[in-house]
């Protein structure tokens, strides 16, 4: 075996799906060769065994909304710490947004963003390519050069901004049908957000901070839906939060529209009650909502409506946090508490199997993406790309202990029951008991 040589890997006693008893599961040419009582006979001398005590195995996930800050603010994070992050938190693939600086506007950036992430070998590592030059939102990018280039581009988006401009949206939806690729809009008219920092609703209003109302995000979802109607092109909508958004979603959709939907970890969970106490660890975009919408964002998650959950991992420095709550940069870490979320809310709930997560957290966003080999079936013969979670292994999350470079996790001190045990790549565990191996 040499060092590009995946080993022959052995997972004794996982249960696929969290269905039926514990099985072994050999992978071998990172594919996976067998699974069954008996697929460990015959091992070779060099093989890697891990007895995993029946925890659940699932396909390995992929996220569609991933900050790694590189280029520009390496001292927030990298594309060697998020994929780290990534590793401990079950994930083997993540598209790497654009809004970096500079942004990944054009094929030397996003090649280059490609190139880091093979070099790093944790997983996947998909760049963003940006809608307009400078995510400015005037001139639309080469497209077509960064989707033919090394990084083979598969979604543009200039997240964190909207591309607000409707001709310009429709012409970088006609440019996508032609190209086969996706356009990923932050849903947010801007005139209707100047210097909004929460929710608009009871809550903002109480705190004295200025409120994001739920039409800035509706009103460019239903644009966006009839501009990718006429132009027969695949519009995502990132990070839906509010109630009216899961409504446009299923009038689209019966339409024939083609529009899928992500929605966060932290929208399902939280409210805009955690603003109480000013703390800039929830200022995020778009803003924690009302209880209403989390609940409505959980429905319509579960019914396939929402077709999947995306972290939006966007790390910051403490600075850039503890500060005035209006002052303070939005975003929150998501990688390694996406999976104990999601199930904690859905699993647990038995509103969802583990094989409806597998459903939302890798299968659908690999379909979305176009990944051939990421979302695969466990079965022999796909790619060894999976994720093992113990079900029953309570954790409580401390920011300081998580991957990433920053800290910046909402749910510091709060306990969750299931988590991620080991995560396996391309046939290679890349992650075990929270230390990443490779």
């Amino acid at each position: 075996m040499t060092a590009l040589e995946p080993p022959t890997l052995l997972l004794r006693r996982v249960r696929p799906y969290g269905e039926g008893d514990p099985v072994d599961v050999l992978v071998r040419d990172g594919l996976i060769a067998a699974v069954g009582p008996d697929a460990g006979d015959d091992l070779p001398g060099d093989a890697e065994i891990h007895d995993m005590g029946g925890a659940v195995l699932l396909p390995g996930f992929v996220d569609l909304h991933t900050h790694l800050r590189e280029p520009g603010r390496e001292d927030t994070e990298t594309v060697a710490t998020g994929s780290a992050a990534a590793a401990r938190g079950g994930y083997t693939a993540v598209f790497a947004m654009a809004n970096t600086q500079p942004p990944q506007d054009n094929q030397t950036v996003t090649d280059s963003v490609w190139r880091i992430g093979r070099s790093v070998g944790l997983c996947d590592i998909h760049p963003v390519g940006a809608v307009t030059v400078g995510l400015k939102g005037e001139q639309l990018t080469e497209m077509g050069q960064m989707a033919s280039g090394e990084a083979r581009v598969k979604i543009f988006s200039d997240d964190g901004m909207c591309v607000y401009d409707p001709l310009v949206m429709r012409r970088a939806l006609e440019y996508s049908a032609g190209l086969g690729v996706l356009i990923a809009q932050h849903a947010e008219e801007p005139r209707l957000t100047k210097g909004a920092v929460a929710h608009e609703g009871p809550t903002a209003a109480r705190l004295g901070l200025t409120g994001w109302p739920r039409s800035a995000e509706e009103s460019i979802v239903a644009r966006d839906a009839i501009l990718a109607r006429d132009a027969g092109a695949r519009v995502h909508i990132c990070h839906a939060s509010t109630t009216g958004t899961v409504e446009l979603l299923k009038w689209a959709k019966a339409q024939g529209i083609s529009i899928t939907a992500e929605v966060t970890p932290h929208h399902l969970l939280l409210d805009d009650t955690r603003l109480e106490s000013y703390d800039g660890v929830y200022r995020v975009n778009p803003p924690l909502r009302e209880s209403h919408d989390t609940l409505a964002l959980r429905e319509a998650l579960v019914s396939g409506v929402i077709d999947c959950v995306a972290t939006d991992h966007a790390p910051h420095a403490a600075q850039e946090k503890c500060c005035e709550f209006a002052a303070a940069r939005p975003g929150m870490l998501g990688l390694e508490t996406a999976l104990p979320i999601v199930a904690a809310l859905l699993v647990e709930s038995g509103e969802m199997s583990w094989r409806d997560l597998a459903r939302v957290m890798s299968t659908r966003p690999a379909e979305i993406a176009g990944l051939q080999d990421q979302g695969r079936p466990i079965r022999v013969g796909e790619p060894a790309n999976l994720a093992v979670v113990d079900p029953d292994s309570p954790w409580t999350v401390v920011g300081e202990e998580l991957a990433s470079l920053s800290a910046n996790t909402p749910y510091e001190g709060m306990t969750f029951a299931a988590r991620v045990v080991g995560t396996v790549y391309r046939g290679r565990m890349t992650s075990r008991d929270g230390e990443v191996l490779a």
